[in-house]
């Protein structure tokens, strides 16, 4: 009791935590890109290569990746197993990923917050800006 007030009494509803949906950064988000776009080919080779792609004109370490990863899945949002060896290895198993579906979930609602941040964007700064911006990309990526 504070200062006559009984709390059970006066507030009969109790303040629970809010389900902890994770927020990913924007790297994690290029990661999973990386691996939803390269299917059942997502290991840490291609998927470092296809995140280099997406971060361009970023340079992105190795190592960078292999952390993400670990990170990723420790969160859940990923899954990893051991393939079999290959021969172009010299035995060795690759370790190969894939989204699991909270992952999934967390890179469209990403997907969706990046929409709503364009079009905010380009409603400001005008139709004018999406086209040259539009242009000067393709010619980034092409």
């Amino acid at each position: 009791m504070i200062s006559g007030i009984d709390f059970a009494g006066h507030f009969p509803y109790s303040v629970g935590q809010m389900a902890k949906t994770d927020s990913l950064g924007q790297f994690e988000q290029i990661v999973l890109t990386a691996i939803l776009a390269l299917r059942e080919d997502a290991y840490g080779v291609t998927i470092h290569g296809k995140v280099e792609e997406l971060a361009h004109p970023k340079s992105v370490s190795l190592g960078a990746v292999y952390v993400t990863l670990d990170r990723l899945e420790d969160k859940g949002m990923i899954a990893s197993w051991l393939s079999d060896p290959t021969p172009e290895r010299g035995g060795r198993a690759r370790r190969c990923y894939r989204l699991e579906a909270l992952g999934e979930r967390a890179l469209q609602d990403s997907a969706v917050a990046a929409r709503r941040m364009w079009d905010a964007i380009a409603e400001v700064w005008g139709k004018e800006w999406v086209k040259e911006y539009g242009r000067r990309w393709r010619k980034e990526a092409g």
